[in-house]
């Protein structure tokens, strides 16, 4: 079984993590380097949250 969330671009990764980074620095959850298991669901959802409203914004931009 192969992960459909996989990174295609091995450049990428540290992309996302600084974007991931930035946006749980916004809504005040702290991320460290490596494994977070110990975030709530709530924290968790809250910076995907705020990487999608993030990725929504740039997207809506990029049209005008």
């Amino acid at each position: 079984m192969s992960k459909s969330n996989r990174i295609v671009v091995p450049q990428a990764r540290e992309a996302l993590d600084k974007f991931k980074m930035e946006a749980a620095n916004e809504v005040g959850v702290n991320l460290k380097n490596g494994y977070n298991g110990n975030l709530t669901s709530r924290e968790a959802g809250s910076v995907g949250g705020q990487m999608v409203k993030k990725m929504i914004k740039a997207y809506e931009e990029s049209v005008k």
